[in-house]
């Protein structure tokens, strides 16, 4: 015979038992969502400031060829370089995070080296070149803790 009177306490407890399981996943779908919006973040941070760096390379180039004599500071002898720019990034350093400077690629001595090959036509041993290297870090994250390299290399044809 079926005894209703005695079963009413085992639904009960059944439905505290998926009550619990179903509370227990949902704090774990709630953390795990936490943190890929956490990581999100942190992505789209280092996009900006990858971003960031690049426009930085860009201005410091641009700097150094337009300069204020309106000559190109890339002609400048060799002997003047490695030099810190950080200073005339005004556009894109302003939260004082970013770093820059021109330097002196494979060349100890400092001497004028021949230009790398290219498609141009040109008289050999009629232009040596300046083959020097643009180096802008910039830090960002939490505490500035991480940072973005981006190197970009120039080679400024001279006349012998």
């Amino acid at each position: 015979m079926f005894h209703p009177t005695k079963q009413q306490g085992m639904v009960l407890v059944i439905a505290l038992v998926f009550l619990s399981s179903l509370t227990a996943i949902a704090v774990v779908l709630v953390q795990s969502t936490t943190t890929d919006i956490k990581m999100a973040g942190a992505t789209q941070e280092m996009v900006v400031a990858k971003q960031e760096a690049i426009s930085a390379v860009d201005e410091a180039i641009y700097k150094q060829v337009t300069g204020g004599s309106a000559n190109n500071s890339f002609a400048k002898p060799i002997s003047t370089y490695p030099k810190n720019l950080t200073n005339d990034l005004v556009q894109t350093n302003k939260g004082k995070d970013t770093t820059a400077e021109v330097g002196i690629v494979n060349n100890e001595f400092q001497l004028e080296a021949d230009c790398p090959h290219s498609n141009t036509a040109s008289s050999s041993q009629v232009f040596t070149c300046n083959v020097l290297e643009v180096k802008v870090s910039r830090q960002y994250g939490r505490n500035k803790a991480s940072d973005v390299d981006v190197n970009a290399g120039i080679a400024q044809q001279l006349l012998r």
